[in-house]
């Protein structure tokens, strides 16, 4: 099997333990049938917990990393601490083209700047931006970027990150030309920053790409699921993005109060189930989970950190879904070809 089907797994990282990081990949395993696995980490622990899992035995080889990076580690820590931990050996193998992507539930920040430092950016990216997927009222995810690699940018930036959350989206969301907006005060042409107003324009005459420019959505739409990728500088996406996952913790934890309140109420959820199942998991962090460093030479995959195993797999499958469109290259046509129309 050639290294193209092969994900690198930091099978340390994360909160939940190695044996939630191994029944994510089983799953995953057999969810993709022809992908191989490189499981980076303590070699004994791996060995016993995949008795667990006799199907991802003969799908797996085994890396030893005799350091973990923590939760409390600073990322210059971590990256001096690269060689010997599970993430950082993970992302080496990426740089070496022994896998074609790598997947962690560790350290955001470690992570980052590990994977900045070892792959480097694109010919032609200033810089990488994180981006994510939010569930929607619409037909499908929200694309959000950036969400905090970033915190200041420029109009030029953005149109980047623009490019690279098209191209993310028509791989991950299965859209031949996605709906692009770049996160405002205001829709109207007047609103926001000179570099947001600067970035809108250009994008606007870029009739060329496989993007629908759809111009400006304000912080109240981001869940409506009138555009399919939202661009905007780290320091907003970062905090948009935990203001949605608050607000989505805070109706469960309200419904959850109020269907226990009273005999009624417990009558009343019973009757609602199957209703309440479907929000629950249309909420579930685990079912959209996956945030990906874009605009680097290689695929780094970031899970959440609490990550169920249902969590780790959909996060394996975006790194699959990249690996099979070839996401890196999609980037750089469509780049190169925003380049060439503008001069």
């Amino acid at each position: 099997m050639t290294s193209s089907a092969r994900i690198a797994v930091d099978a340390m990282g994360g909160d939940e333990g190695l044996a939630v990081m191994l029944a994510g990949v089983a799953r995953a395993r057999r969810r993709y049938d022809g992908m191989r696995f490189v499981l980076v980490g303590d070699e004994d622990a791996i060995r016993e917990g995949l008795k667990s899992h006799p199907n991802l035995t003969a799908a797996s080889e085994i890396v030893h990393a005799p350091e973990v990076v923590t939760a409390d580690d600073k990322p210059s820590q971590a990256i001096r601490r690269a060689k010997t931990t599970s993430m950082g050996i993970a992302i080496d193998l990426v740089k070496r083209g022994e896998a074609a992507a790598a997947v962690s539930s560790g350290n955001t920040g470690a992570l980052m700047a590990m994977a900045k430092l070892s792959l480097r950016t694109m010919p032609g990216i200033d810089r990488p931006a994180l981006a994510a997927r939010m569930p929607t009222l619409g037909a499908n995810d929200v694309v959000m970027l950036d969400l905090g690699a970033n915190t200041e940018v420029d109009s030029r930036n953005l149109i980047q990150f623009a490019v690279m959350g098209a191209a993310y989206a028509r791989t991950v969301l299965d859209l031949e030309a996605p709906r692009v907006a770049l996160l405002n005060i205001g829709t109207e042409e007047l609103k926001g920053t000179d570099s947001i107003r600067d970035a809108a324009q250009k994008l606007r005459a870029a009739t060329h790409l496989p993007l629908k420019f759809s111009g400006f959505v304000e912080g109240n739409a981001l869940s409506r699921g009138d555009v399919d990728v939202i661009v905007c500088d780290g320091f907003s996406g970062n905090i948009a993005l935990k203001t949605v996952e608050g607000t989505a913790r805070f109706v469960a934890d309200l419904l959850r109060r109020a269907f226990s309140s009273s005999i009624r109420s417990k009558i009343g959820f019973l009757i609602s189930r199957p209703a309440t199942d479907l929000l629950r998991h249309h909420l579930d962090p685990n079912n959209h989970n996956g945030a990906v460093f874009l605009g680097l030479n290689g695929i780094v995959v970031k899970s959440h950190g609490s990550a169920n195993e249902v969590g780790v797999e959909t996060a394996i499958g975006v790194a699959a879904k990249m690996v099979r469109d070839d996401l890196t290259r999609r980037i750089a046509e469509d780049l190169g070809n925003f380049e060439a129309q503008a001069a």
